[in-house]
């Protein structure tokens, strides 16, 4: 039954246009837990990048030194070479993508929950069905996000070039944009995106899934109300498993966007990401994969934590039901 246009007119906005406020609600929170976490983010992402045995065919002046060991390590050094302030260097970029790529996610999960799966007459919500529509959130909003991502892995990486004595690439966030653009084209800015989506598909499974899975089991199977306890319970379980199985997709990802390119924007280490998976075992070991695991574990745990707590608060507070 439609609503007279009068009437709809007093509706609020959250009501008269759901998907959109989703989008920007989703956005909000994201932006939040990003900058907490974001140097995290930036010690996982230089974390990945050392030992890089692909580098080797382009001569030892292009490897450069590996002055980081460990996560603690990684943070101290930054701090103490570049600057405290260059634990937050990739942040804007980061906070771009974060707007797009949660919003994008979230909206879709959603749609696919309530209009395209549905959930059973007891509002039980099948695992299957959740499976799917995180993988699927998680490729359709990454897909619309990738461009921020490629200028943040590379802006991540500046502080690294100018301790090796390697001429920076970027003045800032607009000028990597355009630089992008400009030597690549269009289909520059999605360099690296089978990867991106790969993982952001992994990720999703792992966040959307277990979150939505875990807090609608412990509010209809147990004692605990759809509160602070129960979403701090299932977002630490979200961030634990999204990390489990997003960082080896994570570490191919990171590498292939970091990697030098030609004149034409072909990649001169990696032809694919299967040939990054291929080059990173064969050179580097299976655990290669998982370099930056635990900077990684530790971000999204809490990343998952202040995201989730955000999002239901504002949801909240802005009328709209709990996810």
């Amino acid at each position: 039954m439609s609503v007279p246009e009068d009437e709809e007119r007093l509706l609020p906005l959250v009501q008269r246009w759901p998907r959109a406020s989703n989008f920007v609600l989703s956005g909000c929170a994201a932006t939040v837990a990003e900058l907490a976490t974001f140097p995290l983010d930036l010690t996982k992402t230089r974390l990945q990048m050392q030992g890089e045995a692909a580098l080797a065919r382009l001569g030892d002046s292009a490897r450069g030194p590996d002055p980081y060991r460990g996560m603690v390590r990684t943070a101290l050094g930054i701090v103490q070479e570049e600057g405290f302030l260059k634990l937050w260097q990739g942040v804007t970029p980061a906070i771009y993508r974060h707007v797009v790529y949660s919003g994008g996610r979230m909206v879709t999960y959603e749609h696919l929950r309530e209009v395209v799966f549905h959930k059973n007459e007891d509002k039980h919500y099948p695992l299957w069905k959740s499976v799917i529509g995180g993988m699927l959130a998680g490729v359709i909003g990454q897909f619309l996000a990738n461009p921020t991502d490629l200028v943040k892995v590379q802006m991540q990486m500046e502080g690294k070039r100018k301790l090796e004595g390697k001429p920076l690439r970027f003045r800032g966030v607009h000028h990597a944009f355009a630089k992008i653009l400009a030597e690549g084209g269009i289909r520059g800015l999605w360099a690296g995106w089978v990867p991106n989506v790969q993982r952001a598909a992994l990720v999703n499974m792992g966040d959307l899934t277990t979150y939505d899975t875990v807090k609608h089991y412990l509010v209809l199977n147990t004692t605990l109300e759809d509160n602070i306890m129960t979403h701090s319970l299932s977002s630490f379980c979200s961030g634990l498993v999204a990390s489990i199985l997003g960082t080896p997709a994570d570490v191919i990802k990171s590498r292939i966007m970091n990697q030098p390119r030609d004149k034409q924007g072909r990649g001169l280490l990696y032809k694919s990401s299967t040939d990054c998976l291929v080059q990173a075992v064969q050179g580097e070991g299976f655990m290669s994969l998982y370099k930056g695991f635990l900077p990684s574990w530790l971000r999204m745990t809490p990343w998952s934590l202040v995201f989730w707590l955000t999002y239901e608060k504002i949801r909240e507070m802005s009328g709209v039901r709990p996810f």
